[in-house]
């Protein structure tokens, strides 16, 4: 009789980060936020995005039973990044393996807490750990791509009534490194999570990378804005919904300008003001209050290690990535004559999760 190997969980070598509370400024990963990781559609996606500019590739790919990871999805891991950044600036240890209830994670990023929403939210999960990425972004000389999924594995807790109490997940080590460089995180506007469409959920994440706080923005063509995005819609389609966006301005702290320059359609992302969203007071659900919930609390900012409130650069690496689709690069685009060239580290449906329809009034 053959004995089955079993395989030790991942969980069995790593130390539980246990998040305590839900107070943390809501931070992202700035490799995520600027190229196609996620899908941007609310239906079900099987086709892989594969996206290639200079040295850099991200390829993703889905399994038909789940689909791919959605933008909604990933709230989930700017709420682990809020958390473990809040956690290090606190001097606090952190690990990849996360334990935290559901309630706390839904609460941060806006959801509703009913039954429906727990369900959803773990079939956020369920995409997540389906999807493969493999990518060339931060790879050593001698290594070319890196491949993981963006939960490595999850499990619940729950009672016999099936109320989830608990859950843990253990995050791939690409993203957790990215998270604990803090030249790799931004703070965003909590603002984004009331955004409900996948197209101006992205283009709110690329302003942020992109434009920050620059006086003069950031000039895209829309045909390279189509290809950043990974979306599967005609580029004629993809314009007409930016220029829908750019009607109703709906980004938290930008303006977006429609530009037109030699035949070219071009999209200016600009700072509606100086001082643009990221602010480090306690993150709360848009119209709830939450202060006398238990496992809650709210504070007065922090102190951290580091400046978060501004960007060190003007982004420059990746003016020859964002300006290369149908012209030659050009970086007076984005850049004055006196910018210093980059630094090393500068090279709702509901989580579909979470449905806007059902849900509370935001």
């Amino acid at each position: 009789m053959s004995r089955r190997l079993i395989t030790p969980s991942e969980r069995s070598k790593l130390d539980p980060f246990v998040v305590a509370t839900g107070d943390a400024s809501p931070r992202d990963q700035r490799d995520l936020m600027e190229r196609p990781f996620f899908s941007l559609a609310k239906t079900k996606r099987t086709v892989p995005i594969l996206y290639e500019a200079g040295d850099v590739r991200v390829e993703v790919y889905a399994v038909p039973e789940h689909g791919m990871a959605t933008i909604w999805d990933a709230d989930v891991l700017i709420w682990a990044a809020s958390q473990i950044v809040e956690a290090e600036n606190l001097g606090l240890k952190t690990s990849r393996f996360l334990r935290f209830t559901p309630y706390q994670l839904l609460i941060a990023v806006g959801r509703q807490t009913g039954a429906r929403d727990y369900k959803l939210l773990k079939r956020a999960l369920a995409r997540l750990q389906a999807t493969v990425i493999r990518t060339s972004i931060r790879q050593g000389e001698h290594w070319r791509r890196h491949q993981f999924s963006w939960i490595n594995e999850w499990e619940e807790c729950a009672r016999r009534d099936g109320r989830v109490e608990g859950m843990e997940f253990v995050l791939p080590d690409w993203f957790y490194r990215g998270v604990i460089d803090r030249s790799l995180v931004l703070t965003i506007d909590p603002a984004y999570f009331s955004l409900t469409g996948g197209i101006e959920r992205w283009l709110y994440r690329v302003a942020r990378k992109h434009a920050g706080r620059q006086p003069r923005g950031w000039l895209f063509e829309f045909a390279h804005l189509h290809a950043k995005s990974g979306s599967q819609v005609r580029v004629s389609d993809f314009a007409l919904q930016i220029r829908r966006i750019a009607a109703r301005q709906p980004l938290p702290g930008y303006k977006l300008r429609i530009e037109r320059e030699a035949r070219r359609d071009l999209l200016r992302i600009l700072p509606a003001k100086l001082s643009t969203a990221p602010v480090d007071s306690a993150v709360e659900a848009l119209g709830t209050s939450h202060a006398a919930l238990p496992g809650l609390r709210t504070r007065e900012p922090q102190l951290t290690l580091w400046r978060e409130t501004v960007i060190p650069g003007l982004n420059l690496e990746s003016n020859l990535e964002s300006n290369c689709c149908s012209e030659p690069a050009r970086l007076a685009d984005n850049a004055d004559a006196s910018a210093e060239p980059p630094t090393k580290h500068q090279s709702r449906q509901s989580l579909p999760l979470l449905d806007r329809k059902t849900g509370g009034k935001r």
